[in-house]
């Protein structure tokens, strides 16, 4: 017999169904409760609340558990490639050789974009901000591909939207970054793989050419696998929510893009290395910036640390913090920010302030550091945050869309404002 909570509203009793998941993680399922009682529940900022099932991608906050399909991120990030793990959050199930050649082949083949779209790009300001032009550039991709915006697909036809916006979205990004600098526009090179090709269209200019070193290539590919996905997180949640409307990929993927551009989600690596800029310009004094920190009449705040489901170490950090080392000695670099996050990181993990309150650093606090030593410029952080990101938000688009019996996202609320009351004339005002 299944369980169920039992609950007592105005002197009747109610059973509430208990949804239990594969890693024994429970919820009560209210979908009926409005219907069956006439209440519903508040829980702002969504808490508390599952807003659906998915099988991508599991957390477990308390001991810093990240898992793709079931398979541990560190393990991702030592044994597989970004390309792998696009296929492995997509499918479901990482690819045998043959599946994977014809992926990559695919990805790849689709990297021009049509050229009446680089006059978009000339269009904006040369101040304008990367993600800006990357959301706008993803959602007008659906003006050029109209056979690809039915609102139920035929699975070829999702898969053609799929493999198309995977390799688009890089070549958007570079030519996002080109713009931004005053540089010619770069096309892709088809011997080259998926992060070495943008990392040429990034950085190759009409007097040198880029040749991406292995080093940096693996760096990236490590970065984008950590953020390749993590739950229903706030673009995640909004790629699923304007996906709902049955709105195309397109659109739904620009949407998450503009919710990432938030400095408290995927901002927040650019925030983390302005705050490092910051005390080294002050004499890299980082001991007055933590005592600020837990100073509560102080607006400041340690940028990096604490994270809304971790309560222990982001593993992802972990994973950054030790290729920070490895690329920034490879390549011979001596950064003081690192120095100065290292130190930050050593008081924050033996100091009663931070243990109390479980203030972890989190995955922005290194991955700054690392698109530094790339040469990626600090606008671009986000960028690189949404490329990594694209495959989660694409696996969770077309998992809620191949859902049978799928609904449209409407969340209620308890309205707080004024009672019914008649319309008063502008002149007794």
């Amino acid at each position: 017999m299944a369980e169920t909570a039992k609950l007592e509203l105005d002197g009747k009793r109610f059973d509430i169904p208990v949804v239990v998941g594969t890693e024994n993680e429970k919820g009560l399922d209210i979908s009926r409760l409005h219907s069956e009682t006439g209440y519903i529940t508040l829980d702002p900022g969504y808490a508390n609340t599952g807003s659906c099932t998915s099988a991508i991608t599991y957390i477990d906050g308390e001991k810093g558990i990240l898992r793709y399909r079931g398979i541990d991120i560190a393990e991702l990030c030592e044994k597989s490639t970004f390309m792998e793990v696009c296929y492995l959050l997509i499918y479901g199930e990482l690819p045998t050789a043959e599946q994977y050649t014809k992926f990559k082949d695919k990805v790849l083949f689709h990297s021009l974009i049509h050229e009446d779209m680089k006059s978009f790009f000339t269009s904006y300001p040369g101040h304008a901000h990367p993600m800006a032009i990357l959301s706008a550039m993803v959602c007008s991709l659906s003006v050029y591909h109209p056979e690809l915006l039915k609102p139920d697909q035929l699975p070829h036809e999702r898969d053609q939207t799929i493999t198309r916006l995977l390799s688009k979205v890089r070549v958007l990004a570079a030519f996002a970054y080109k713009r931004s600098v005053g540089e010619a526009f770069v096309y892709s090179r088809p011997e080259l793989d998926y992060l070495s090709n943008f990392l040429h269209m990034m950085f190759t200019t009409p007097v040198k050419l880029y040749e991406p070193d292995e080093v940096t290539r693996k760096a990236l590919d490590v970065l984008f696998i950590l953020h390749a996905d993590h739950e229903q997180n706030c673009s995640t949640s909004t790629v699923r929510m304007v996906g709902s409307s049955k709105a195309n990929l397109f659109a739904s993927i620009s949407a998450g893009i503009c919710a990432l551009w938030g400095p408290l989600h995927g901002g927040a690596n650019q925030a983390v290395i302005e705050m490092l800029e910051a005390i080294a310009a002050d004499g890299g004094n980082y001991k007055k910036y933590i005592d600020r920190a837990k100073d509560k009449n102080d607006p400041f705040r340690l940028m990096g640390f604490g994270h809304r489901v971790y309560k222990n170490y982001d593993p992802r950090a972990q994973i950054i913090k030790k290729h920070c080392d490895e690329v920034l000695n490879k390549l011979g670099i001596h950064d003081p920010i690192l120095e100065i996050a290292k130190r930050i990181e050593e008081v924050a993990l033996t100091d009663p302030y931070f243990i109390e309150r479980k203030l972890y650093p989190n995955v922005d606090f290194y991955s700054g550091i690392l698109y530094r030593a790339m040469k990626i410029p600090t606008n671009m952080f986000t960028v690189m945050f949404a490329l990594g990101r694209l495959p989660g938000w694409i696996a969770h688009w077309k998992e809620m869309v191949e859902e049978p019996g799928m609904r449209i996202a409407r969340p209620r609320q308890i309205y707080i404002g004024e009672q019914q009351r008649p319309y008063k004339p502008m002149h007794e005002r």
